[in-house]
């Protein structure tokens, strides 16, 4: 194949393998020199592989729902504390409505607090909760800019710490005075694993979603309290290996689950950031659930 310009219209279907390369760089089982290399005799080249990269990263600028200055929403900046150090995040929480809501901690995918982030949090305030989306590296110093650092930071952050910075979450959104005390999470593919690790870790929590995530040990399961909805993707075969254990681990501890595959779709299908692996008929179906079950389960 010749290693002849390409635009992004050339790749309105990603080829598989491509995504498959991709998902394994972002998790960090092969190196990025190792991932463009790669790309790059998949797709005839290297300036095919840089225009093919372009549809594999997120593009924020494209997918923002609900926009930053909606006037329909209150958003700030908040600060609180935790065992592993000072952590910040991102409330949004709409106008109109009751004076107290119930709180929705939104977790990150493993590029940290970024602008799809935000905007899920937006959105989520908009179907009645005050949304609040803590950054897990904010005792690092915050999410940086460059998504690579991002990472490498989440490869080096020990899962207790993580699991620590998060309860920090769960404790401030309890203790909020807008909200009704009643807490539930929903995370995203790094964010679902710590939806999952939070289910188990907070047993106050009322509920937990969570989208794509690594599931816990399943000795776990035996001490979540909340309810418990999962999202999984029928290509994420990564994430995918450890659902039917969870699933067991659950029935046997009479947990009160909802579990949902959805056909043909990959990893990351709710993150219309990224058009490679963005799903619109996955996703606005597995939101729909998501509200509907937080709303009930937060009543």
């Amino acid at each position: 194949m010749s290693d002849r310009p390409r635009s992004p219209d050339d790749y309105d279907t990603i080829p598989q393998d491509a995504i498959n390369l991709y998902d394994q760089f972002t998790h960090g089982a092969i190196t990025r020199r190792d991932f463009l290399d790669r790309l790059a005799l998949l797709a005839g080249g290297t300036v095919a592989a840089t225009v093919l990269l372009s549809r594999l990263h997120n593009d924020y600028a494209r997918a923002a729902m609900v926009t930053e200055d909606d006037a329909r929403l209150i958003t700030e900046t908040v600060n609180f504390a935790s065992t592993d150090g000072p952590m910040t995040g991102a409330l949004a929480v709409a106008k109109d409505g009751p004076g107290k809501r119930p709180v929705l901690i939104v977790i990150h995918e493993n590029r940290g607090l970024n602008p799809h982030i935000k905007d899920v949090a937006r959105r989520m305030a908009l179907e009645g909760f005050l949304a609040i989306a803590p950054d897990a590296l904010g005792p690092d110093g915050g999410t940086p800019a460059n998504e690579d650092a991002a990472r490498d930071m989440f490869g080096k952050l020990e899962p207790a710490k993580a699991t620590a910075r998060l309860l920090g979450a769960v404790e401030f959104a309890k203790a909020h005075p807008r909200g009704t005390g009643k807490v539930g999470c929903v995370g995203f593919c790094w964010g679902g694993g710590m939806a999952n690790q939070l289910a188990v870790a907070a047993p106050d929590m009322a509920a937990a979603v969570s989208y794509y995530g690594r599931q816990p040990d399943a000795a776990g399961a035996a001490r979540i309290k909340g309810s418990v909805m999962l999202h999984y993707a029928s290509k994420d075969e990564r994430i995918n290996a450890g659902m039917a254990a969870y699933e067991d681990a659950l029935k046997a501890a009479k947990v009160d689950y909802q579990q949902f595959v959805y056909d043909g779709v990959n990893h990351a299908f709710n993150n219309d950031a990224n058009p490679a692996r963005y799903d619109k008929t996955a996703a606005d179906l597995a939101w729909g659930r998501t509200v509907a079950f937080l709303k009930a389960k937060l009543a």
